[in-house]
């Protein structure tokens, strides 16, 4: 492309995907590009493109329409920005990435665009697309293929998904449940008595035993945790208000003046009194 109709499409509103791509290409210009973006390789963009991810999700979490798609545009560009840098080094360009999910989005659901039935529920459709996904990766480990970079709750959760379904597994909720009490009973009498790094270990293995009730409960972790943030968070801003009503703040109290704010923001929740 030749530098004016470059510049042409840069600035063009209209001009759509191939713009994005465009202005990558000359961020990573080696001559006219930006110093910074010069200077970043697949290493140093990863944690902001896990971030980006996260964002999108908190957009998503506080209903926040209007902010989720400047949201999902940075999280798209991230995918932009990969994929000019794996151009560069001769691995792939970004219209193969669109060309591969394009393909895998066609291949896994045989229901929508092959002769499959579509008389099947979600629940259905959930096991058919691990069956197929089994399949693309042809013979390996049981838990091999589940990436280290994720979330540890969400990989845990696909950890022991996968160990389920080849029979290793709990096989009711009240068992995990009773694991949980059992690992966390045992965790509170032994500690005193244990290195720091066994109760690191120990309190892993509670951690784990959790992601595994919530998955028996079919909850995602990740989401109901970050739902308990938000909740501590309203809750004790309600407690800091009320504190400053008094003409104090939390350092100037006591855990029992705080814990008898927190329960009365805690009924006043529940009463619709204060927002969730």
């Amino acid at each position: 492309m030749s530098a004016d109709a470059s510049q042409a499409l840069c600035h063009d509103p209209e001009g759509g995907i191939d713009r994005l791509v465009e202005i990558m290409a000359r961020l990573r210009h080696p001559e006219t590009g930006c110093p910074w973006d010069l200077e970043q390789d697949f290493a140093t963009i990863a944690p902001y493109t896990i971030e980006e991810a996260y964002e999108v999700a908190d957009a998503i979490e506080r209903g926040a329409w209007d902010e989720l798609k400047g949201e999902l545009g940075d999280l798209l560009f991230q995918a932009v920005y990969h994929a000019r840098m794996a151009d560069e080094a001769g691995h792939f360009a970004f219209a193969d990435v669109v060309r591969a999910i394009s393909d895998k989005m066609i291949a896994r659901h045989p229901h929508v665009f092959g002769d499959e039935s579509r008389d099947k529920s979600a629940e259905d459709q959930t096991r058919d697309w691990e069956r197929i996904k089994a399949a693309e990766r042809g013979p390996r480990a049981t838990l091999g293929g589940v990436a280290i970079g994720l979330p540890a709750l969400t990989r845990a959760v696909k950890l022991q998904n996968r160990a389920a379904r080849v029979g290793f597994d709990w096989p009711s909720t009240g068992e995990v449940i009773d694991k949980i009490a059992e690992e966390a009973r045992e965790l509170n009498e032994a500690r005193g008595s244990l290195t720091e790094a066994e109760v690191f270990e120990e309190f892993g293995d509670l951690l784990f035993v959790v992601a595994n009730l919530a998955r028996h409960l079919r909850i995602d972790p990740e989401a109901a945790l970050r739902g308990a943030n938000a909740k501590f968070t309203r809750r004790f801003a309600a407690i800091e208000a009320a504190l400053a009503a008094r003409g104090k703040r939390p350092e100037d109290s006591d855990l029992a003046e705080m814990d008898a704010l927190w329960n009365a923001a805690k009924a006043a929740e529940k009463a619709g009194k204060i927002p969730k």
